[in-house]
């Protein structure tokens, strides 16, 4: 469904129509843009999807598409605020954190739970590696609320097989669920399943087959409902091994000095595959006037995916697209790395809050979507949004903005 190419990315940005999607994007079969992989993988950047489609289709700047970036935008500005405090409880839910299990349960990891909208779900992501945000918001509820399972296990689940999982994007949007990011946490039923999706997610006679006030006592503590017979309509999957290292077949190895001694480097990493922009274009002029003095490294951070790992198809994706730019692929600790890079004449490259903070002594450029981010915390998307576009009267002047970084 997704190659991993930027004329892939291109080709699916040309065929965003803004119109029909905010008219349609609840639906599981609405107008969706599925970019998400490539504006979480570099290989565009918001400000590439603001320009692209504002240019073919002109957006007012209160347009819901417009407004589905800034709220991209505006987790990647919490994450940049409150760095490692997203992945514990921003505050207290409907209940305790220790109310609930630390471990997702097998049947829902399996896809046989018995209620369709949930089964069709992880059938969808582990075949697809992408699901649909509505998906994701009955999943995430369905996992805290019904069976009462910690929002962290879900999210670091759901994050490891998704091939546009963002930490900052997939682990907030889990605490708006669960209600330790939002005022209220959020709640679904059979009758929002049936209003969305296709008849086969249908779930009428299921334990959410109920309405929102015995959702709501649930969610507070209130007594489980009674669940399905596990496996009588259940689809039933085996889960894909979630991987901490590449696979071997893409043959990377440890950082090394004699590759980059005196050269300039380009260098990429998983969130920046589409290798665009100025850090690019600098590097390429010089290799094109000195191939000897320039080279291009990828280096996948071993750090973080000892923390968060990546199913197969994420990291074929990842691999792939690597693997097209360069041979001299890197898997290793960020240490490694910053040692042997200060062995090179010059880096660049793109910064990515995924990065672990080793790699903020290389100086990587930013690719921020919003000239003047706020400098403290915004506690809300409202306060964000105005914050970052008050002074601003349409899509232009904000597209400017950015150019006057």
């Amino acid at each position: 469904m997704f190659e991993p190419t930027r004329q892939a990315a291109l080709a699916r940005l040309a065929a965003v129509n803004p119109k029909a999607y905010a008219s349609t994007r609840n639906a599981l079969e609405g107008a969706v843009t599925y970019l998400s992989p490539y504006i979480t993988h570099g290989f565009l950047t918001l400000t590439d999807v603001l320009k692209a489609v504002h240019c073919k289709h002109p957006l007012p700047l209160g347009h819901k598409f417009v407004f589905e970036l800034g709220w991209r935008a505006y987790f990647q500005h919490v994450w940049a605020h409150d760095g490692e405090r997203i992945f514990a409880s921003l505050h207290e839910g409907p209940l305790p954190d220790d109310a609930y299990a630390q471990a997702l349960p097998p049947d829902i990891r399996e896809g046989r739970t018995g209620i369709a909208a949930i089964d069709m779900a992880v059938h969808t992501l582990y075949t697809r590696g992408y699901l649909h945000n509505h998906a994701r918001m009955w999943l995430a509820s369905y996992v805290v609320h019904v069976r009462r399972v910690h929002w962290r296990a879900g999210a670091d689940w759901l994050y490891g097989h998704l091939l546009d999982g963002d930490l900052a994007s997939n682990h907030l949007s889990w605490q708006w669920v669960a209600g330790t990011g939002s005022h209220k946490p959020y709640l679904f039923n059979a009758d929002n399943v049936a209003q969305y999706a296709p008849a086969q997610w249908h779930s009428q006679g299921t334990c959410i087959d109920i309405g929102y006030d015995a959702m709501q006592a649930i969610a507070c503590g209130g007594k489980l409902p009674r669940l399905a017979a596990l496996g009588t309509t259940a689809l039933g999957m085996i889960e894909p091994t979630l991987l901490h290292t590449p696979p071997v077949e893409y043959g990377f190895t440890q950082p090394a000095a004699s590759l980059v001694e005196g050269r300039h480097v380009r260098l990429i990493h998983p969130w920046s595959l589409g290798a665009t922009g100025t850090a690019a274009s600098t590097i390429a002029s010089a290799a094109t006037m000195q191939d000897a003095d320039s080279i291009t490294v990828a280096m996948c951070p071993a750090e973080l995916t000892a923390r968060f790992a990546w199913s197969p198809a994420r990291w074929r994706f990842v691999c792939q697209a690597l693997a097209a730019h360069t041979p001299h692929l890197w898997f290793g600790n960020s240490s490694d790395l910053v040692r042997v890079l200060s062995e090179a004449r010059s880096v660049q490259g793109t910064h990515n809050l995924h990065l672990p903070v080793a790699w903020q002594t290389l100086r990587l450029s930013p690719q921020p979507l919003f000239a003047q981010p706020p400098l403290r915390r915004c506690q809300s998307f409202s306060q964000y949004w105005n914050a970052v576009t008050g002074k601003l009267g349409s899509v232009e002047e904000l597209i400017s903005s950015v150019g006057a970084i």
